[in-house]
């Protein structure tokens, strides 16, 4: 095939699409489903009426080649188990009874059944379901789902391609069921595994699937020569089978690296690769193999996980490259475009210059749409696209928005220096025991206390001016003071005022720094019917008032015991807000950190002695090669450092992680110098304290033992255990007793008795303890 007749065969596609709906209507039916208030019958209702609408958004906009199956109720991951029938035993009896019963149940756990762990999805901020996997796992295809969604697609007179996750990441990504060996390797399922994918792709081909995408992002990441041969058998069996659709692997959020070869010599028909720039070098290693003879490739020319406008002459160019390399070159976004926003249209308080730079869900598809356009058509065909591309990419270049100089002359005089407490750890602790007066054992929580409907009635009438700022603010204090009234009832050792006054982590920071643009509608899902509004970081980066100083200094006067500051640190500041990629993360990222450092220095001196800086995201955002991991850690921990080190040697810093695999960062863990850390362990049964053990981390460690993220009440027993096995690995005078996380999702009725029971434990672990003479 030509080059000339592969670009007028051009089509535009997409691998997936936000699955919440315009105004979150997933999430309230779905939260509705769980409360009782709406059945079965009428969340499948609304489902359908989502994907219809999805798929009509993407026609509309250009798309020749619709995603099915890659709408979920709760995680795609979750759904590929019940797809291949890997459901564990624990859960397998409400499976058997309801089957959408038993499916939340895998996800959120009963109070008698513990959910399946769940952590972030590569580097992004989505949180999957972890597959649970023994050497006695039996697959069984289960296609239902993926059929019937496709017929409804079909049933529009859409051209759809089925999208499932591919057998060697879903293998990758399971870990050893309960009960099983630490050392056994999902990997090794692969051979029992590969029929029932077949058995799915054939019936995907009997209900009008032409291609299915098989997603495979574990292929970006290192890989072993093992694991190569793994990938290299799955797409021989697949691609070897007769009864199937043509096959697509899709790899995003990175370099294909060692598995390109593997996949351009696979017996499949097609292959989807990223070529932004966080997967610039898949171009020449494209080159180098000698491209896609014979093969359709999918060039991800658009950023599906950053919000900024397209450079289409910058597009068009690597696609005019890529029409020498394959007989058929499509044109798609980089990922998901589940992980922006919907429509960037609805944002009617973002100032107009901003808002022609930025591109959600429903922008990025008509980029696409236009750049196939431009790629079958020539460029003669999208002359007034360009002409506007180009105006609003010049816009941005030379917007005094995105330039401080005052902020750059700061960030500039940074020195080595000032990322270094005054006094090492060893000398800090004493400092601060003798300061703070804590028992043994400390409990804390993590921040947050259950946003309750009064709280969220309050802050909407607020916006509406239902109620003045005076009202509101005496609402806020009222929160305040039953929160803390309750710790000091339970026994929490260090308090903390619970967060009311904050609508998100990151968002309510964002709003008070310059730099920052806060969305309206711009809802991303978290995990689950969890979702959140991450900032775009358009511009240079400072805080002109303090943030929390206030409210925390107001908690601390109605009470003797410590109250914690809270603030979200540089890293994860970044990481859950739409980053400028106009400079270096890293650079950013300093000047996050003084602008925080400014906050933590007034909290101080308001007279808070624990300040906890949260980096939940410092594991997420590790690069997916290990060649790029060095780089970005100096720069991570060093901003945190700059965020923290101005304090007095009494004064305590905390910092907190969650929902992440931790065992391969512990020395940037240690190389934060913070004085505590609190993890997230309670899904995972203490595995990080065994990874901190390990590495011989020499500073103090709450490893959760309340999972917040499941409704399910942890007994003082459970609790009691959990210290235990804690304690196996971190000396009693370093242990904390606290949650996996915030509580801001919970109810209080579970929250209450949950972190009663934490205390309890605690307590009892003290008493043994004490009796034990240790």
């Amino acid at each position: 095939m030509t080059a000339q007749s592969a670009a007028a065969a051009a089509r535009a596609t997409v691998y997936g699409y936000p699955r919440q709906g315009q105004n979150r209507e997933l999430k309230k039916a779905i939260e509705g489903y769980w409360k009782g208030r709406v059945d079965a019958d009428a969340l499948r209702r609304t489902a359908a009426d989502l994907r219809r609408s999805n798929w009509r958004q993407l026609a509309d906009a250009g798309i020749h080649e619709v995603p099915s199956g890659d709408f979920s109720y709760y995680d795609h991951v979750l759904d590929t188990s019940v797809m291949v029938g890997a459901v564990p035993a624990r859960h397998r009896a409400a499976v058997d009874a309801d089957a959408l019963e038993g499916y939340f149940a895998m996800a959120r756990g009963t109070q008698d059944v513990a959910p399946l762990e769940m952590t972030k999805w590569f580097d992004t901020n989505y949180h999957y379901l972890v597959p649970e996997l023994g050497p006695d796992t039996v697959f069984a295809a289960d296609s239902a789902k993926q059929v019937a969604e496709l017929r409804e697609a079909l049933a529009l007179g859409l051209t759809a391609r089925p999208v499932l996750l591919g057998p060697v990441t879903y293998l990758l990504l399971a870990k050893p069921a309960p009960g099983v060996a630490a050392d056994f390797e999902p990997l090794t399922l692969l051979d029992r595994l590969l029929p029932v994918y077949a058995e799915v792709l054939a019936d995907l081909r009997a209900a009008g699937a032409d291609w299915v995408q098989l997603d495979e992002p574990a292929l970006v990441e290192d890989r072993t020569p093992a694991e190569l041969n793994a990938a290299t058998r799955a797409y021989r069996d697949l691609g070897g089978a007769t009864d199937r659709p043509k096959l697509l692997v899709a790899s995003y959020f990175g370099r294909l690296g060692d598995a390109l070869p593997v996949l351009a010599k696979a017996p499949i028909e097609g292959l989807a690769l990223d070529f932004t720039e966080s997967g610039a070098a898949n171009l020449e290693d494209l080159a180098a193999v000698g491209g896609l003879t014979g093969k359709r490739l999918v060039a991800g020319v658009v950023n599906g996980r950053n919000i900024w406008i397209n450079d289409f002459e910058k597009s068009l160019a690597t696609l005019g490259t890529l029409l020498g390399l394959a007989d058929q070159v499509d044109v798609a976004a980089s990922c998901s475009l589940l992980h922006v926003p919907l429509d960037a249209t609805a944002e009617s308080d973002i100032a107009p210059e901003i808002a022609h730079w930025l591109a959600f869900a429903r922008q990025k598809s008509t980029e696409v749409a236009t750049l196939a356009r431009a790629l079958a058509e020539g460029t003669g065909a999208i002359t007034a696209e360009l002409a506007a591309n180009r105006a609003a990419l010049a816009s941005r270049a030379g917007s005094a928005l995105t330039r401080d100089p005052a902020v750059r002359a700061r960030t500039a005089a940074v020195t080595d220096a000032d990322g270094r407490r005054s006094q090492p750890y060893a000398q800090r602790t004493t400092a601060q025991r003798a300061h703070l007066n804590l028992p043994l054992l400390p409990t804390t929580t993590i921040g947050s206390f259950p946003q309750t409907t009064e709280l969220r009635t309050a802050r909407a009438d607020l916006r509406k001016g239902l109620i003045d700022t005076a009202g509101y603010e005496e609402r806020i204090k009222e929160e305040i003071r039953d929160v803390l009234s309750f710790q000091e009832k339970t026994g929490i050792d260090v308090l903390v005022h619970g967060e009311p006054e904050r609508n998100d982590m990151v968002q309510y920071f964002a709003e008070q720094l310059t730099g920052y643009v806060a969305t309206q509608h711009g809802w991303v899902q978290s995990y689950g019917t969890r979702y959140v509004r991450p900032p775009v970081l358009a511009g240079d980066i400072s805080r002109p008032e303090p943030m929390t100083v206030r409210w925390t200094s107001y908690a601390q006067s109605l009470t003797d015991r410590p109250v914690k500051g809270m603030l979200t640190g540089p890293v994860t500041m970044l990481a859950w807000s739409f980053v400028r990629d106009d400079q270096p993360l890293g650079d950013t990222a300093r000047q996050v950190a003084l602008a925080l450092r400014d906050e933590v220095n007034d909290l101080e001196a308001a007279g808070t002695s624990v300040i906890q800086v949260d980096e939940p995201a410092l594991r997420e955002t590790l690069p997916l090669r290990s060649s790029d991991h060095a780089d970005y850690l100096a720069w991570a921990t060093e901003s945190f450092r700059l965020t923290t080190a101005g304090v007095r040697p009494e004064t305590q810093i905390h910092t907190h992680m969650c929902y992440a695999e931790f065992g391969d960062i512990v020395q940037a863990i240690d190389d934060l110098d913070a004085d505590v850390i609190s993890l997230e362990a309670a899904r995972s049964h203490m595995q990080v304290a065994g990874e901190l053990a390990a590495h011989g981390y020499p500073r103090e460690a709450g490893p959760g033992v309340y999972d917040i993220h499941s409704p399910r009440i942890p007994s003082a027993e459970e609790a009691t255990a959990l210290l235990r096995k804690g304690l196996e690995a971190i000396p009693a005078d370093r242990l904390w007793v606290n949650p996996d996380c915030g509580l801001k999702t919970r109810g209080w009725p579970e929250t209450r008795t949950s972190l009663e029971n934490l205390v309890t434990a605690a307590r009892e672990i003290r008493a043994q303890l004490a009796a034990d003479g240790s």
